[in-house]
């Protein structure tokens, strides 16, 4: 008899507790191959697709584009052991894993590597017949199963229900979700009806709360502030002008990632900030005879940003107080041994700090290639959790937006961060005259307990020393 299998968001990694549903990869009625992508789901920290370890035909979906779920929850059901012959095909399109094998992985890469089946669809209306058909091949006979929605639905629901009633108490909430935005909000589940089945609280029933409590508190400060009312604009429960046009963009994905962690930074770091102008004419020259060198030694062109990677973990080697953690519950300065280099990358979906491993064993030439690739894997969306964590010190370049200056947050739990402002045309004197030098900003955003300003400015004044006259790195090679 085939089975009806639920496959549930699996856990991404990297402490991830939750991902949005970006793009549904297959429809209910398709038929999917083992360890075929099914569903593509952001998360704080990337894009990614997930591929369903059994093989069948998809009989439900869980959740719309744009649905937050968490780590466990139902994604889709697959009908496992159905039958090709409807499809007009004889290929196997997967069974159940543990007769074949099935890879049971939920990350791509990592699946058994067998090519995605062609996608085909069965009509919902079809679904029993291609489930109850006689198999071909002497394949066992496949008794009708329960495989439309609405009927594997209900005793799921029912099911988490009970575990929850028995791990939470009697409020029957299944996500973890709404009990946080309950949370949040100081919403007594308790007192809340669910519209959902057996009475279950769905986030539509929360939002719907913390709605009539905003209005509540909102009519009542209208009431307490009538009298300057015309002056005065009505204010939300958070203090936000209540503007009838305002739009409101949840905190979430890599924005949400961005905010929690640039918090936090600024919450537990003490940092300060040094800055200093250097000549970079000598720098942008020899980057020009780098790239215009010709032979069979001549390599790829090197950027600006490799350029300056390549002075970081020389500066670092030399200041290594810069290339540390600090772990605030054993009261330590933890100092690092090797150099993972993150540096800034503006995308579409916001700002990402890719990590380039072992950049202290690079040379300009390798970092400059290893940046080209992560930054088009940033671009398209397609890095993973694990480049984008790990860095022990990030190189910030935002003069590509044009501006001279900034004072960079630290990239918590890091120590210190390097940004570089634009290289333009400036007035400068150059040996004892007035002369226009290719001129950079560059400033040092530090954690003040694990160095002292000496330290701070002694690596600023290397970076710049190595940008006036680059044969100075030459001594540290």
């Amino acid at each position: 008899m085939a089975q009806v299998l639920e496959f549930k968001l699996p856990d991404l990694g990297e402490g991830l507790t939750e991902a949005e549903i970006v793009r549904w990869l297959v429809e209910v009625g398709d038929v999917v191959a083992i360890d075929q992508p099914v569903v593509e789901v952001e998360t704080a920290k990337a894009m990614v697709e997930v591929p369903c370890p059994y093989g069948g035909v998809v009989t439900a979906r869980f959740g719309e584009e744009g649905t937050e779920l968490p780590v466990g929850a139902p994604l889709l059901t697959v009908a496992v052991g159905a039958p090709e012959g409807s499809s007009g095909s004889g290929e196997d399109s997967g069974s159940d894993p543990e007769s074949t094998g099935g890879s049971g992985n939920v990350l791509v890469g990592y699946g058994t590597g067998a090519p995605a089946a062609r996608r085909r669809r069965i009509r919902p209306d079809r679904l029993d017949r291609a489930v109850t058909e006689a198999p071909v091949s002497g394949a066992p006979v496949v008794e009708a199963p329960v495989v439309e929605a609405p009927r594997v639905e209900a005793p799921v629901v029912k099911v988490l229900v009970a575990e929850a009633s028995v791990s939470e108490g009697p409020v029957p909430v299944v996500s973890p979700l709404v009990r946080r935005l309950a949370r949040q909000h100081d919403i007594d589940l308790r007192r809340l009806a669910g519209s959902g089945p057996d009475g279950l609280i769905l986030r539509a029933d929360v939002d719907r709360a913390i709605r009539t409590a905003e209005e509540t508190a909102t009519a009542t400060a209208r009431v307490a502030q009538a009298p300057v009312e015309a002056q005065v604009p009505a204010a939300a429960p958070n203090g936000v002008a209540a503007a009838v046009d305002a739009e409101r963009i949840p905190l979430r994905g890599v924005r949400g990632a961005v905010a929690d962690k640039l918090s936090r930074s600024r919450t537990e770091i003490p940092d300060a900030t040094c800055w200093v102008d250097a000549d970079a004419t000598e720098l942008m020259a020899v980057r020009a005879a780098m790239n215009a060198a010709t032979g069979p030694s001549a390599g790829p062109k090197v950027s600006v940003l490799a350029l300056l990677a390549r002075i970081c973990t020389a500066a670092l080697a030399r200041f290594p107080e810069l290339n540390s953690t600090v772990d605030t519950e054993a009261r330590e300065i933890v100092r690092l041994s090797g150099v993972h280099l993150g540096f800034a990358a503006q995308t579409e979906r916001g700002l990402v700090v890719p990590v380039i491993r072992d950049a202290h064993t690079r040379n300009a030439e390798s970092i400059g290639a290893e940046i080209a690739r992560l930054t088009e894997l940033a671009r398209t969306g397609k890095l993973s959790p694990a480049q984008l964590t790990g860095g022990t010190f990030t190189l910030n370049n935002y003069g590509v937006f044009g501006v001279d200056g900034s004072t960079p947050i630290i990239n918590h739990p890091e120590a210190a961060m390097l940004g570089v402002g634009r290289i333009m045309p400036k007035p400068w004197v150059h040996q004892g005259e007035l002369a226009v030098r290719q001129v950079v900003q560059l400033s040092l955003t530090f954690d003040h307990r694990v160095c002292d300003g000496g330290t701070a400015g002694g690596f600023l004044r290397y970076v710049a020393d190595c940008v006036e006259q680059p044969a100075v790195l030459l001594r540290t090679v």
